[in-house]
């Protein structure tokens, strides 16, 4: 008993996934919070680009510490496997953001846009960049934009 109490102690202490389902939720937090949503498309059991993209830089420390202060991070997941399959409101919603934002399917798909859901930059494929100059590199467009 004393075993199960502590691991659940242990669980609870799991910080929630940075990574948002919803665009619309996304977009209410970066208007009330003053930052940028970077919408990602993955298929994380079977794109071989997206999953090396996740693991070598969304993944990172670097790019976390970043992304905690300026994105609010949305992933729209296509996963193949039965095993990983998304609910059916997740794969409708993740469907609609295909269709206005990645109507090509291309993946990974890495998108910067504005609180209100424009597109400012897009990455296609995996940029083969570490966390350190993709952070810089987001940071550039953002600050970019603020002088126009």
């Amino acid at each position: 008993m004393l075993k199960a109490l502590f691991l659940l102690g242990f669980l609870s202490l799991t910080p929630p996934s940075p990574w948002h389902n919803s665009l619309q939720e996304a977009k209410e937090i970066a208007r009330k919070e003053h930052r940028y949503i970077l919408l990602n498309f993955s298929g994380s059991d079977w794109c071989g680009p997206c999953i090396m993209l996740r693991k070598e830089v969304f993944d990172s420390p670097a790019f976390m510490a970043f992304a905690d202060s300026t994105l609010v991070l949305v992933n729209a997941d296509f996963p193949r496997m039965k095993k990983n399959q998304l609910s059916k409101e997740q794969q409708q919603q993740n469907d609609q953001l295909a269709d206005h934002y990645n109507s090509q399917g291309k993946f990974p798909l890495t998108l910067l846009l504005n609180a209100e859901g424009k597109v400012i930059h897009q990455w296609e494929g995996n940029p083969s960049i570490k966390p350190d100059p993709f952070t810089s590199e987001i940071r550039s467009i953002i600050d970019a934009g603020k002088t126009h």
